[in-house]
């Protein structure tokens, strides 16, 4: 296997890694500042609060896109179990 092939393999890893846990990240960012601003604006410093709003968010991102994201990982791990053959 040539270094082209591994930084190929590890770029489709990262792009992968980065469609899945991407819009993950995106929605507890956005959903943790939006609770912060306005428990700023209420004054309520319940930090459950924003714990337990993250947690329903990203529940309900999992249940939305849940199959897209597998469906990108599955297409990953099958690409690279169809590179072992060329190996031998």
């Amino acid at each position: 296997m040539s270094d082209t092939e591994i930084v190929h393999i590890f770029r489709q890893m990262a792009t992968a890694g980065a469609k899945v846990a991407g819009p993950l990240l995106m929605v507890m960012l956005v959903v943790g500042v939006v609770v912060s601003l306005l428990q700023t604006i209420t004054q309520i410093q319940e930090q459950a609060v924003v714990y337990v709003v993250k947690f329903a968010a990203v529940g309900v991102l999992l249940v939305v896109m849940g199959p897209w994201m597998l469906n990108v990982l599955t297409s990953f791990i099958t690409d690279l179990w169809a590179l072992i053959p060329e190996q031998t």
